[in-house]
């Protein structure tokens, strides 16, 4: 018996199937058949999109926001390495 390997599905595909199930002009059947998919796991890709929709628009706000946090942490800790840098330079002196 041969081993039968997973299969990937891109996301693009993923949003495609799942868009047409939330349409619903088409069974879950219907849409098995069409895209190769079994129906557990189109309404798996339905729910998920369903639930994660509303992240979608609300993630463009915290991500600017933590962008900037994270901008301003690396600023700090560039200038803590070149301070440290400058100090070990004095202190150890000129290298060869």
């Amino acid at each position: 018996m041969t081993k039968r390997t997973r299969r990937q599905h891109s996301p693009d595909f993923k949003a495609k199937v799942a868009m047409a199930a939330i349409k619903g002009d088409k069974t879950l059947a219907e849409l098995a058949q069409q895209y190769n998919v079994h129906p557990n796991q189109i309404q798996d890709w339905k729910k998920r999109l369903m639930t994660e929709a509303a992240q979608l628009f609300e993630s463009g706000a915290a991500q600017s926001g933590s962008s900037e946090e994270k901008v301003q942490e690396l600023h700090a800790k560039i200038g803590e390495l070149t301070m440290e840098k400058d100090f070990l330079s004095k202190a150890l002196g000129p290298i060869r």
